[in-house]
């Protein structure tokens, strides 16, 4: 794609992305956070809502030809909790609170996507912008589903920035790209007692201990090998004094699936071991299952238009397949239950930088990927008005 002045855009991209960066704001309470989109969209004469605290910013950029088919195009709004180590003078100015995970880098993308639609022949249809809160924690994307965001869309399209590839790369690829993601919570009730006396107790600890190694062994033993499958027990709470034999227990934990039958029988085992578990030890183990984002599957037809768009962008042997589903889960996957699109990674990491992982407060990207990225979500807008059938 031809873009005019190609280092005064990017300069204008730079500044709204650190902009956007200094201000981090949690799930569902990103009240500074939309006021500013709803700025730059004016300023860019592009009509837009904004439904308040727990909703998103939706702009809409109207086409030449109301029957060529309507394009979302996606970014989250939310940062995360914790204190940024980066060291940037735009670091957060809200302590507590950091853009970790590249949401304000989609965000300057798409707004930058938005500029480059909006001036000289506008698009064949409507392109509807969708800055969305709450992808960190809460599903936001359901919110803007319930809402009726995509109503009328053809296919939506959506992107995240990484260090696992480097800048000048993108991942695009057909089929499931992000695992489900379930979070549990065992309860373990033994009995209290002193720790000289551990014969008349039941130790709640040791309960524990052993539901940690037995819950490792769904995966090791249970799971099939070519199906991707994470237990992960990220929180362990016990005990109140060194001389007293806790009497209660709390397990959280992670699990990240990638096929409905390998989940399944995740869920039946972690109900089954924390039965047997307690039983073996005279303990009571109460389990709470909590389930959390689907797949991201994409669409086939969609994801040929992503790469169509990524070769005239990135260039041909810069388009990368994904060998295996990662492990991480994306609340897009809602969009797509109901909507047909494709969602890729970007590469964020300049040549000669340690990898750093997304959610570390140390995460930053390399900001030459802005410009990639918004001339990246124009195209994919251009290719699919003229590869989608046209609308009734």
């Amino acid at each position: 794609m031809d873009i005019p002045n190609t280092q005064v855009f990017l300069d204008d991209l730079v500044a709204l992305r650190r902009g956007l960066h200094r201000i981090p704001e949690l799930a569902f309470v990103e009240e500074k956070t939309a006021d500013f989109i709803q700025r730059e969209l004016f300023r860019l004469g592009i009509a837009a809502t904004y439904g308040g605290r727990g909703m998103g910013v939706v702009g809409r950029i109207e086409g030449r030809d109301p029957a060529a088919p309507v394009i979302a195009l996606r970014a989250e709004m939310d940062g995360l909790p914790g204190d940024e180590s980066t060291g940037l003078p735009f670091a957060s100015q809200h302590p507590g609170r950091v853009h970790a995970c590249g949401h304000d880098a989609h965000m300057a993308m798409v707004l930058g996507a938005a500029r480059l639609l909006s001036r000289g022949e506008r698009p064949a249809g409507d392109v509807v912008l969708v800055f969305q809160p709450a992808e960190e924690h809460g599903g936001g994307a359901r919110v803007m589903m319930q809402a009726g965001t995509l109503a009328g869309v053809s296919a939506i399209f959506g992107g995240h920035v990484t260090h696992h590839y480097l800048t000048g790369q993108i991942m695009v690829t057909e089929g499931v790209v992000t695992a489900q993601s379930d979070r549990f919570v065992l309860r373990v009730r033994g009995k209290g007692g002193h720790g000289a006396r551990p014969h008349e107790a039941v130790d709640a600890v040791i309960v524990a201990g052993f539901l940690i190694s037995a819950l490792q062994t769904l995966v090791s033993r249970e799971a099939d090998p070519i199906h991707p499958t994470v237990v992960t027990i990220g929180r362990v709470q016990a005990g109140t004094a060194a001389n007293v034999i806790a009497e209660e227990a709390v397990l959280e934990g992670s699990i990240r699936t990638t096929v409905e039958a390998a989940r399944d029988r995740v869920l039946r085992g972690i109900r089954r071991m924390a039965g047997a578990v307690g039983a073996l030890h005279g303990a009571a183990v109460v389990v709470e299952l909590v389930e959390g984002y689907p797949p991201v599957v994409n669409t086939a037809r969609e994801a040929s238009i992503c790469r169509r768009a990524a070769e005239r962008v990135f260039g041909v042997r810069h388009v990368l397949p994904q060998e295996h589903p990662s492990m991480g889960s994306e609340d897009f996957a809602y969009y797509l239950h109901a909507t047909p699109g494709c969602f890729v990674r970007l590469g964020a990491r300049r040549e000669g930088w340690d990898y750093v992982p997304l959610h570390s407060p140390a995460f930053t990207v390399d900001e030459d990927v802005l410009l990639l990225g918004a001339s990246y979500f124009a195209e994919v807008v251009r290719e699919a008005q003229r590869a989608l059938p046209r609308c009734p």
